[in-house]
């Protein structure tokens, strides 16, 4: 299964491969609310067809109107604004009066978008310099963090692999994380050794390895598009994991646990080479406080954390389960009528 964004740039390359036109639609700014953020492409074929999203559906019915009646026409890139009057943006669909702008480029043989879906297969991170005059594309590598970039001249775009996902061990809450984050566009691995918990466990779109952890962790050489997710409540097969993982460029690294047992597994981590920064990236224990109590909340709890890490979103203290239930049973306590309001949770 492939992130929308990989599918769009794909299709691209079958359409120009096989002598269709088509264009390549990039959100590359937005006011106010907007369905999509910047970056989010569609690809638009001569007949009419189309694959990804810009806008949810209003403005891609009048992309797909305008190629109909018109065809392809454009020979340069070209900068669209959608909903900049009230009357536009409630035409569109757009809310709270929101705009869109758009870049829209006609595609040929020599837009290398072949050539970058070879690279990204190959886990590149690229920039694709795309010349506004001209239309001229220019790949390079790009660094992690870089974002895209518009200006008069040129348009920049950043493309990489899909963000991974390692989740440590196969049990209900694995499968419930797995379901969730293929459909946030992860590629999942489940990472096993068991064989009673491995056997019969399946989701669709995730890859299931039954090697040790750690050595898995080395072996998939984790980035900073990387998340790890320890699962097994076992230190034989959590911790070394976890060890692995701390040490690498991974933006999320978590473990279940109760508040006990992950100062239990912090002590005991610090007694293999970790260093102390590297320790403080353990998120554990994991997710935001929902109350969740089923599986399937609980996934949602992690997932949630682990999207507002990926976004750089500092999350409040009181909003992680360990802080926000240490609050609760304070709050709950005969002395906590005596705590100053602001340290206690409602």
């Amino acid at each position: 299964m492939d992130s929308i964004d990989l599918e769009v740039l794909k299709t691209c390359a079958e359409w120009i491969s096989a002598g269709k036109r088509c264009e390549l639609v990039t959100v590359i700014k937005t006011w106010g609310s907007s369905p999509r953020p910047e970056g989010a492409t569609l690809a638009i074929c001569d007949d009419g067809h189309v694959v990804g999203s810009v806008s949810g559906g209003c403005i891609e019915d009048d992309l797909i109107d305008r190629v109909r009646k018109n065809g392809i026409t454009r020979t340069q890139p070209e900068i669209v604004t959608y909903g900049i009057t009230a009357d536009e943006a409630h035409r569109f669909g757009l809310p709270c009066g929101g705009t869109i702008q758009l870049a829209i480029e006609p595609l040929n043989a020599d837009s290398q978008i072949k050539d970058m879906v070879d690279r990204l297969a190959q886990g590149e991170l690229i920039a694709r310099r795309v010349d506004l005059q001209s239309g001229a594309v220019a790949l390079g590598p790009a660094k992690a963090g870089m974002s895209l970039q518009v200006s008069e001249t040129a348009l920049t775009t950043i493309h990489g692999p899909r963000w991974r996902l390692l989740i440590i061990g196969a049990g209900q809450l694995s499968r419930f994380l797995a379901q969730i984050a293929v459909g946030m566009d992860y590629a999942v691995t489940v990472c096993d050794p068991r064989e009673e918990y491995r056997d019969g466990w399946s989701v669709d779109g995730v890859q299931v390895v039954h090697a040790m952890p750690d050595d898995l962790v080395m072996e998939m050489r984790l980035d900073s598009r990387c998340a790890v997710v320890a699962l097994t409540h076992d230190p034989k097969l959590d911790d070394l994991a976890l060890m692995e993982a701390l040490k690498s460029g991974a933006f999320y690294v978590g473990a279940i646990g109760s508040r006990s047992n992950d100062t239990k597994r912090r002590e005991r981590l610090l007694d293999f080479d970790l260093t102390p920064a590297q320790l403080e990236k353990l998120h554990g224990p994991i997710g935001i406080y929902i109350g969740s109590k089923t599986p399937s909340e609980i996934a949602i709890s992690i997932l949630a954390e682990m999207t507002a890490v990926k976004n750089g979103v500092a999350l409040p203290e009181l909003m992680k389960v360990g802080k926000a239930k240490e609050a609760a049973q304070l709050d709950a306590s005969p002395d906590a009528c005596l705590l100053d309001p602001a340290q206690r949770i409602v």
